[in-house]
């Protein structure tokens, strides 16, 4: 089992930032990636972004150059620092990880409670 618990959520106003922290325990493979999703009301849950335990990341096309992705391995902990932050980005954002056993191949998907994020014009 995997938990993970995720702070830095709140509210402010647009152009202003804010970092997201999320923290996992458990059994955490080596091998994993970890990111956010993030969901508004009615409307469908759509990628933040992800980074990799190497490093690798991807950004969902509504917050590219404005929010970054990163990864602390040693303390299973991801980031997400939002800058220039706008109306249209007030959502719950909901932090996962994903890791895959070897034999036999089996994944494994684990998300936090999610946290809120509202930005006022």
């Amino acid at each position: 089992q995997v938990q993970l618990v995720e702070s830095g959520g709140g509210l402010l106003q647009a152009g202003g930032s804010l970092r997201l922290s999320c923290a996992a325990s458990g059994n955490i493979f080596s091998i994993n990636t970890m990111g956010w999703y993030r969901q508004a009301p009615g409307k469908a849950r759509d990628l933040v972004a992800t980074i990799s335990s190497g490093g690798s990341t991807d950004y969902g096309d509504s917050v590219k150059g404005r929010f970054t992705i990163s990864r602390d391995n040693d303390k299973n902990t991801v980031y997400l620092q939002m800058n220039s932050l706008k109306p249209e980005d007030t959502a719950v954002y909901f932090c996962f990880l994903k890791q895959s056993t070897v034999l036999p191949i089996v994944t494994q998907d684990y998300w936090g409670q999610g946290t809120q994020v509202t930005v006022s014009s």
